[in-house]
C-alpha cells in the first residue's frame, strides 16, 4: 500500500549541491517528503526520509528569507524549505512534526485527534495568540507611525503589544507579557521595524522585545513598508502596497512572451486592489509585476490554447480594465475557486 499523502503544495527548496533556491512541488507522506520539479512530474526529484529526522522552525540562517524551516535527517543532512507566508509554514511544520512523532510511536497519521483535552495546555499556543492579535475587530490596530522623518506603514508600538496582552487577559502582568512578546518575536510572529527595535532584537538590549512607545513592530504578512521623504512618483508607486493583504500563496503564471509557466508567489491586496507577484526563489521584497484589479473580470477556464493538456487543470484568467489577459493555474479546484472569489471581492471594493 502506498504511503498516505498528508499535505502537498509549492515550497521553495534550497539545493544541496549548488545552494540555489528553487520552487518545488512538495508532498508530505507518512514516512517521508518527496519533492518534484513540477506538479505534473511522475517521478520525484528527491525523497527525504522522516524516520529519526528532526525539524527546526523558525530557521533564521538566511537573513532576510522568512518562513523557512529545516529538516535534519539521521545522516545529518540538512534540507531547507521556505513557505510563502507564516500560516503556511506553520501548517507544514505541524503536520511534519506529527508525522515524525507517529513514525516513532508506530502509529498511523490521523488529521483529527480522538482525545479531548480536559485542561488548558501547559504552554502558550503562540500560533493561536498570533491569530487573535491579527483579528480585525479585537486585535492590535495597525497604524502609520512617523519617526526620524520616516513613515512606518502597517505597524504598532511595543507598549501597544503589551497593553493588548494584558487587557486581553493573555498574561497576568507586563513582565509576563514581555516574555510572551519576546517568544512571538523569536518565533517570527512579530518583526522589528526601526533601529531601536532591531537593535534590541539583535541582542543590544536586556530584552529582545521592548515595552516602549518608540519601538515599532509589524506582522510579517501585513504589507509593512517604510517610506522616507520621496518624490511624487515614489508615493504613487507605494500606493499599491497600502492595501490590506487578504490572500497570498503560490500559483503558476503563464508568461506573456514565451508562454512558459513559472511558479510565482502572489499577494492580493484590497483598497487599493492589486495582485502583486514575486519570484519565490529570489526571496526579495520587490515584486516582478502588479495586476491592477479595479474593474477586472476573473473567470475559470477549461483550456488554454497555448498550454499542453497536462497544464489544462485548474486554470483561471484575469482580464484587466485595460484588456490585458493573465492566465494562472491553481493546484486544486478548491484553491482556484478561493482565488477567484477573493479577486472578485477585491475588484469590487478596492479602488
Amino acid at each position: 500500500m502506498e504511503p498516505k499523502r498528508i499535505r502537498e503544495g509549492y515550497l521553495v527548496k534550497r539545493g544541496s549541491v549548488f545552494n540555489t533556491w528553487k520552487p518545488m512541488w512538495v508532498v508530505l507522506l507518512e514516512d517521508g517528503i518527496e519533492f518534484y520539479k513540477k506538479k505534473s512530474d511522475n517521478s520525484p526529484k528527491g525523497m527525504i526520509p522522516l524516520k529519526g529526522s528532526t525539524l527546526t522552525s523558525p530557521c533564521q540562517d538566511f537573513g532576510k528569507r522568512m518562513f523557512v524551516f529545516k529538516i535534519t535527517t539521521t545522516k545529518q543532512q540538512d534540507h531547507f524549505f521556505q513557505a510563502a507566508f507564516l500560516e503556511e509554514r506553520d501548517a507544514w511544520v505541524r503536520d511534519t512534526k506529527k508525522a515524525i512523532k507517529c513514525i516513532e510511536g508506530g502509529q498511523k497519521f490521523a488529521r483529527k485527534s480522538t482525545r479531548r483535552s480536559i485542561r488548558l495546555p501547559e504552554t502558550v499556543d503562540l500560533g493561536a495568540l498570533y491569530l487573535s492579535m491579527k483579528d480585525i475587530e479585537k486585535g492590535i490596530k495597525e497604524l502609520n507611525l512617523e519617526k526620524d522623518k520616516k513613515i512606518f506603514n502597517h505597524c504598532f508600538t511595543g507598549n501597544c503589544v503589551i497593553d493588548w496582552l494584558v487587557s486581553n487577559k493573555s498574561v497576568r502582568n507586563r513582565q509576563e507579557g514581555l516574555m510572551i512578546a519576546s517568544s512571538l518575536l523569536g518565533e517570527g510572529y512579530l518583526q522589528p521595524a526601526g533601529e531601536l527595535s532591531k537593535n534590541a532584537a539583535d541582542g543590544m538590549a536586556e530584552n529582545p522585545f521592548l515595552d516602549n512607545p518608540d519601538a515599532f513592530y509589524y506582522f510579517p504578512d501585513s504589507g509593512f513598508f517604510c517610506e522616507e521623504n520621496s518624490s511624487d512618483d515614489d508615493v504613487i508607486l507605494k500606493e499599491e502596497f497600502r492595501g490590506v493583504i487578504i490572500k497570498q500563496g503560490c500559483l503558476l503564471k503563464q508568461g506573456h512572451r514565451r508562454k512558459n509557466w513559472k511558479v510565482r508567489k502572489f499577494i492580493l491586496r484590497e483598497d487599493p486592489a492589486y495582485l502583486h507577484y514575486y519570484d519565490p526563489a529570489a526571496g526579495g521584497e520587490d515584486p516582478l509585476g502588479a495586476i491592477h484589479l479595479r474593474g477586472c473580470v476573473v473567470t475559470s477556464v477549461e483550456s488554454n490554447p497555448d498550454a499542453r493538456k497536462s497544464e489544462d487543470e485548474n486554470l483561471f484568467e484575469i482580464i484587466t480594465a485595460d484588456e490585458v489577459h493573465y492566465f494562472l493555474q491553481a493546484a486544486t479546484p478548491k484553491e482556484r475557486t478561493e482565488w477567484i472569489k477573493a479577486i472578485q471581492v477585491a475588484s469590487r471594493t478596492g479602488k
